[in-house]
């Protein structure tokens, strides 16, 4: 059966992992587990180096797009492919174009910090006045990155988010407000890795996730994302109409 290893190591204030073996349908999993265990650290960047990767099924190098992806949401740490081989340089290139990908990973370790995005954020207790510190973190974010047509729905999905995790997970809860170049995104993290679901409209049930359906209405997107310990649930509203 085909295998995988990705061995970490730090490096400065970036973590470098070494991926060796084949990358397949079947192995990438293991890749994706290993990224997102370091991103719970928040280096500076994760360096992933494939000089030792076998790519058994060009698909599965969409691995590394949704581990970017997930980055971006949580915690907004930089993922950094070194792939001197040719071919999977070219594939990687062609795939998926927004990668970032060095020829080596000297270069890819000495690639200058990424600006990264502004973000506003708090950690919370599980109680029953976190969900009026959410409001307060999404007031400063949209008042400051002049969003103040995003104030109210904004505010909704981030008391409803922290809402849930107050009363479903009863952890520490992290708040994020992050402006991105087309969305305000609004994630919540806690430490259950029970991933929340939509109730049916007509529930009456009271332990039912109802304010979920508020999320739903309110953002362009919203989902969830694992995260080593516990997970990410997370909701992006347009900055601007499609018309303007």
């Amino acid at each position: 059966m085909p295998t995988v290893r990705c061995d970490i190591e730090s490096v400065g204030t970036r973590l470098l992992v070494r991926v060796h073996g084949e990358l397949s349908i079947a192995s990438a999993p293991a890749v994706r587990t290993a990224l997102l265990k370091c991103l719970v650290d928040q280096p500076d960047a994760v360096v992933v180096d494939l000089a030792e990767t076998v790519v058994t099924d060009s698909a599965a190098v969409s691995v590394f797009l949704g581990a970017v992806r997930q980055a971006s949401l949580w915690p907004g740490t930089p993922l950094l492919l070194a792939a001197p081989g040719r071919e999977l340089a070219r594939l990687l290139a062609r795939t998926y174009p927004r990668l970032a990908v060095h020829r080596s990973v000297q270069d890819a370790l000495a690639a200058p910090p990424q600006q990264r995005t502004p973000i506003i954020k708090d950690t919370l207790l599980p109680v029953g006045g976190a969900g009026r510190r959410a409001r307060e973190l999404v007031a400063e974010a949209c008042l400051s990155w002049d969003l103040p047509h995003l104030l109210g729905p904004a505010s909704v999905v981030a008391v409803e988010l922290v809402t849930n995790a107050v009363v479903h997970a009863q952890t520490m809860i992290d708040v994020r407000i992050t402006l991105g170049r087309r969305y305000l995104v609004v994630a919540v993290r806690d430490g259950s890795e029970a991933a929340p679901v939509l109730p049916p409209p007509a529930s009456a049930n009271p332990a039912d996730m109802r304010g979920l359906l508020l999320v739903k209405a309110l953002a362009y997107r919203w989902g969830t994302s694992p995260l080593q310990g516990g997970k990410v649930v997370w909701a992006t509203l347009r900055r601007h109409e499609p018309s303007d």
